[in-house]
């Protein structure tokens, strides 16, 4: 969980630690030096020096935990490390096609205030994305009653194929240039330091620390809107490859020279799955007459159209098929389908299911469970905030060890 933008790679050995005791905070969220010690698999004096200088760079906080059992009954409480609640802001954003969905959180992630920003239009040029993105936080913040510049960091969750660690963006749907490295952009643009991540990584990371995947170490999850994403934890830790391009599963090729993909290629899984193909595909066949959205092919199969019936049969077909592989792949504890309900729900029928099942290789143990989150935005913005988070904390650990040089 600790692996971010490139600041990790220039931490001594002292700062890893601080970062690993922070991060355990993080995740239990109150607990004792000793217990960290033992979890940790390091000394008691480690730990405390270590903790000493997260206190001192005000990031946690001593509170009284529940008296030692093993105490008489007058004996001092416990003290137990916790976050520092009040320590920082942290603003987390996924950007949609029509809207971009805003959250303020504090340094333990508890919400501060959400916010709901419209898009004049899908795909901007890097000047203009940077620029909606400022505007967007600026309302955020107005509408909890601070400036932007009270913020410590901002994670941004955009669709497509980026290097996080780099702030570079080889392709995003949202986004007109294709290779543009965002670094100089975002800081001439924003306040505070800003990190973009794939959005379907930062669900995976909203799912861990708030949702399905919680205590889970080896899971997956898909998401499903206009595309078809995928976030990979292995271990308890994101997996990105190592261009920062892995995962992506909505561009796995099912169909040699097939449909046209939103990246370009012929045949990707999320040609056939994702809203703008099913849309396409009505269109195809002649049923595009009043059609808006998604729902509206939802609804015409519910009446009994029979060729809104079959674009989703179809989709769900290859969806099936794309998740059996995943299966064969990965062998993971847990797959999440994760979406809105009228997103997901024909990718979640029996036929769909028994498609996994045939796909997957025949052993003597159980598939994965396959559980479906029905979720809001929210998901996705809490998402970037633990990421956030997550890069505002290695950044202040970095300050601490300039402070002590």
């Amino acid at each position: 969980m600790l692996k971010s933008n490139a600041s990790l790679k220039t931490l001594d050995q002292r700062n890893v630690t601080r970062l690993r005791v922070l991060d355990h905070i993080r995740t239990r969220g109150s607990i004792s030096r000793i217990d960290i010690a033992s979890a940790l698999n390091t000394s008691p004096a480690t730990v405390t020096a270590a903790t000493a200088d997260l206190i001192s760079a005000g990031l946690i906080r001593e509170v009284e935990g529940n008296a030692n059992a093993n105490a008489v009954k007058r004996g001092r409480p416990r003290v137990l490390l916790q976050l520092d609640a009040s320590a920082h802001l942290v603003a987390g954003i996924k950007v949609a096609r029509q809207f971009i969905s805003a959250i303020l959180v504090d340094f333990e992630g508890n919400e501060v205030v959400t916010h709901e920003y419209p898009l004049q239009k899908a795909r901007m040029t890097p000047s203009e994305f940077v620029q909606t993105i400022g505007a967007a936080l600026d309302e955020t913040c107005a509408k909890f009653g601070v400036s932007a510049d009270a913020v410590a960091g901002i994670a941004i969750g955009v669709a497509g194929l980026l290097d996080a660690e780099r702030n570079f963006v080889h392709w995003s749907s949202s986004i007109t240039e294709r290779n543009v490295d965002f670094s100089k952009l975002l800081t001439d643009a924003l306040p505070c330091p800003a990190f973009i991540e794939n959005d379907a990584n930062l669900v995976a990371k909203g799912e861990q620390l708030f949702g399905m995947g919680k205590g889970l170490k080896n899971f997956l999850v898909v998401t499903i809107e206009h595309g078809v994403g995928l976030g990979i934890v292995l271990d308890g830790k994101l997996f990105r490859g190592e261009r920062g391009c892995g995962a992506e599963f909505g561009h796995l090729k099912v169909q040699l020279d097939g449909a046209l993909c939103q990246c370009g290629q012929r045949g990707c899984l999320e040609a056939y799955v994702g809203d703008y193909a099913l849309i396409r595909e009505m269109t195809v066949i002649g049923a595009s007459e009043q059609l808006k959205s998604v729902s509206d092919i939802f609804q015409r199969a519910h009446d009994g159209d029979d060729r809104a019936a079959s674009v989703l049969a179809r989709a769900g077909q290859v969806f099936g098929l794309g998740v059996s592989n995943l299966i064969n792949l990965f062998d993971p504890e847990c797959i999440i389908l994760s979406g809105t309900q009228a997103n997901i729900d024909h990718l979640c029928t029996d036929e769909v299911m028994n498609r996994i099942e045939r796909g997957v290789v025949k052993v003597d143990a159980p598939l994965p469970e396959i559980k479906i989150h029905h979720w809001g935005d929210q998901i996705w913005t809490k998402g970037a905030a633990a990421y956030g988070i997550e890069q505002v904390s290695i950044l202040k650990v970095n300050e601490l060890a300039k402070h002590a040089s």
